[in-house]
């Protein structure tokens, strides 16, 4: 099943803040609404908000009623920095929302045939992204092992993608392939992708899972219950993962207990123009800390911080899986640089 879809002027999908005790889609016909989904939560994972944000300026075209190019254009550019401004670390959204942007100053047709383009070219991206996936999926399992207990961290399923999954992929492709794996969750504190989302998608697939808590990692390391560790990206630099915050302490624990350390993530995931000393690391609300769901866990008045994500230097990580097949470390190097 996609997660994301476009229908006429429609984008529909899945609201992941109601998941798992309730599905409820989405149906947006404005980037506004694409907007907000995508700054609370409601739409989440790298991959897709860069689908979503190409889809959200697929309904700026689609519903504009600019008689001329330049208003069109004007229309998208203003769409496109609101859209910049929901999240400030997964480069994929804005990998999208330039890529389409750019698509469409590179034309000179009439605004029907400039929104055409548009939303031609936002359903290419959400394609592409499905495509990578399956060939993600497909490197990374030759990686994974028959009776492998598989440690993943967030969720980078297909939740967090157009379909099929990343980090989630390669461990469908690896049971699709007959190789019995089982996969150790974490609940993901504060917003429990983990627990809400990565568990649910295993048990929905049939795939054996267990949920710990953050952390009790060093523990089922220690214990020897895991051999690999496969998580997703934010965003890859020149010398460091991002990734949802957690990722780094367990990339340390997976080095002192001798465990292969997987980073899964599709070509426009890498922003291997910068390092990761000039990312902007999401600070999100207290609230989400103070707070689990409408029920205050802390005294009142008690300070509490937030980083969405943290940063682990590439000598933590065995190799990156993309669509291109597995990079160890050193190759980094060898992709050219791609300023975003």
């Amino acid at each position: 099943m996609r997660t994301i879809e476009w229908r006429s002027g429609k984008v529909v999908t899945i609201n992941q803040l109601k998941l798992p005790m309730e599905t409820e889609f989405l149906e947006m016909q404005s980037y506004s609404e694409v907007a907000e989904a995508i700054k609370t939560m409601k739409i989440r994972g790298a991959p897709l908000l860069g689908a979503a944000a190409a889809y959200a300026l697929a309904l700026v075209a689609y519903h504009s009623k600019a008689k001329t190019r330049n208003k069109l254009i004007g229309e998208l550019e203003r769409a496109a920095e609101t859209l910049k401004r929901t999240r400030p670390t997964a480069v994929n959204l804005f990998w999208a929302v330039d890529r389409v942007l750019n698509k469409a100053r590179s034309l000179n047709g009439s605004p029907r045939e400039l929104a055409e383009a548009v939303v031609m070219e936002a359903e290419k991206i959400a394609e592409e992204d499905a495509a990578a996936n399956r060939l993600i999926g497909k490197h990374g399992a030759a990686l994974i092992e028959d009776g492998d207990t598989v440690l993943t961290h967030c969720n980078a399923g297909a939740l967090a993608t157009v379909e099929y999954g990343t980090a989630l992929g390669v461990i469908r492709a690896a049971v699709e392939q007959g190789k019995k794996v089982r996969v150790i969750a974490t609940e993901t504190r504060p917003k429990l992708q983990g627990a809400r989302l990565t568990a649910y998608e295993l048990k929905r697939d049939g795939i054996p899972v267990k949920l710990i808590a953050d952390t009790m990692v060093g523990y089922v390391m220690y214990k020897r219950m895991v051999n690999r560790v496969v998580v997703g990206a934010d965003r890859i630099v020149q010398d460091a993962v991002i990734n949802k915050i957690g990722t780094y302490q367990i990339a340390i624990l997976a080095k002192e207990h001798g465990i292969p350390f997987y980073v899964v993530a599709p070509k426009s995931t890498f922003d291997l123009g910068h390092k990761a000393a000039e990312i902007v690391i999401e600070e999100r609300s207290p609230e989400e800390v103070t707070f689990i769901g409408s029920e205050r866990i802390a005294p009142e008045g008690v300070e509490a911080l937030n980083p969405a994500f943290d940063i682990t230097p590439l000598k933590y990580v065995t190799a990156i899986i993309c669509e291109e097949g597995v990079i160890y470390k050193g190759d980094l190097q060898s992709l050219k640089p791609t300023k975003q």
